[in-house]
């Protein structure tokens, strides 16, 4: 690809990395605003996706169970979302009508649904057959409270996941005061927290998706452009690469010292910092990743600076980073080489304003927080990003994020990591 020295961007760079298998050589126009490519050379990178199998879901069922029994907890009510998904493979809209997965301690999932879309709901159940149906002049409640005394569960502890909306708990417990309802997060946490290598494989090809995706943006960058046009660029190449829901913040100039945007319309010049935080979806499992470029010009002393600190900084997340280690100890490391440098402290600005990591997985931000008073500790399997800001209000911001997942032999990265502020890959 050619491109011009002033854009600055080392976009021939970026084309070579085998992770845009996805990407055909792109045309370039010689125009002053910078290079060009066809959205049309983006091609689906999805064709050798594995789904999570029906068998890797009964696993985590037994898993699941395993907990449930462990803590004397006679059952696990599921609502739509997340962790309906993860454990049935159900996809379903979370609408004012109730429908529950059950999961009890033993035995086979059961389900509450309307009796109007009991068709539809036998069509996706992989896992279980037992379908209580309430009408539209019915409680749900009563079906679940008799779905749970036909499963020979009238008393003990029912755990509630953690997005099981109020209106359905507050109807069970209404309708049978007898159960003492629990959090069901210490049963979904450890199943979710811990990913397999089916899981990983998903993860990996949507942090794929997301590279390229920000590459073909970065090859579209124009003076002139707003950041919503940028946005839609990237979120249009998440969609012909094969991701789902893909697409993310885009920032540039003063606006990138906010971490999550301002509401000030901005438009691209020359020597402006450019931060773009992406990801999608593959299968349900998601991508987050972020860098931050100069565009068009020889990047500042200032800007050069902050953004080799910023590299410094999660280089510092990275090396913390360990089996047994605390969560926090991810943070305390990013942070401090920002403190050392004269900023902060603390959340304090200029400087960094929020934790430097989160859990990710199917959900873009999942258990596993970086964050001071976190002392979880790391194991293998898990998946987190490392992800410190340096916001200089009325400056910029600059934001460096990947994603890892924990090995025996420490973190590996599912992106590959920023070279420099010319390189970002």
């Amino acid at each position: 690809m050619k491109v011009k020295r002033r854009d600055f961007i080392n976009l021939s760079a970026l084309a070579a990395g085998s992770v845009v298998a996805g990407i055909s050589a792109c045309n370039s126009n010689d125009k002053s605003t910078g290079t060009t490519s066809s959205s049309g050379d983006l091609k689906s990178m999805t064709g050798d996706v594995v789904p999570i199998s029906v068998e890797e879901r009964k696993s985590r069922i037994e898993k699941a169970q395993q907990l449930l029994a462990e803590q004397k907890i006679e059952a696990l009510i599921l609502d739509s979302g997340t962790s309906l998904v993860y454990f049935t493979g159900i996809h379903w809209w979370p609408s004012e009508r109730t429908m529950v997965a059950i999961i009890p301690a033993q035995g086979d999932p059961f389900y509450v649904c309307p009796g109007f879309e009991e068709d539809r709901l036998r069509e996706l159940i992989s896992i279980g057959k037992n379908v209580y149906v309430w009408q539209e002049d019915e409680s749900p409640y009563q079906q679940i409270v008799k779905a749970l005394k036909d499963a020979n569960i009238s008393s003990g502890n029912i755990a509630m996941e953690e997005r099981l909306r109020f209106f359905i708990f507050d109807g069970v417990r209404k309708e049978a005061s007898q159960f003492n309802f629990v959090s069901g997060t210490p049963v979904t946490m450890p199943c979710r927290l811990i990913k397999s290598k089916a899981e990983l494989a998903l993860m990996q090809k949507a942090s794929d998706i997301t590279v390229a995706s920000i590459k073909h943006g970065i090859s579209q960058l124009h003076e002139g452009m707003t950041q919503g046009e940028l946005a839609a660029i990237i979120a249009g190449a998440h969609e012909k690469l094969g991701g789902d829901s893909g697409g993310g913040l885009v920032l540039f100039g003063e606006s990138s010292a906010f971490p999550h945007g301002s509401i000030k319309p901005k438009t691209l010049k020359k020597g402006d910092i450019v931060l773009m935080d992406c990801g999608c979806q593959v299968q349900s499992y998601s991508s987050d990743i972020t860098r931050t470029i100069v565009f068009g010009a020889e990047p500042t002393k200032r800007q050069l600076e902050i953004w080799n600190l910023e590299k410094q900084s999660q280089e510092a997340g990275f090396k913390a980073a360990k089996i047994g280690a605390a969560c926090e100890d991810v943070d305390a490391a990013c942070r401090k080489v920002i403190t050392d440098a004269g900023f902060g402290p603390g959340y304090k600005l200029p400087g960094l304003p929020h934790r430097t990591g989160h859990g990710i997985g199917m959900d873009g931000h999942e258990w596993g927080n970086m964050v001071k008073g976190n002392k979880q500790l790391i194991q293998a399997g898990m998946c987190f990003s490392i992800e410190p800001t340096i916001a200089i209000t009325g400056e910029f911001g600059v934001r460096m994020e990947d994603c890892i997942y924990m090995t025996e032999d420490g973190p590996k990265s599912f992106s590959p990591m920023a070279k420099s502020i010319s390189e970002p890959f």
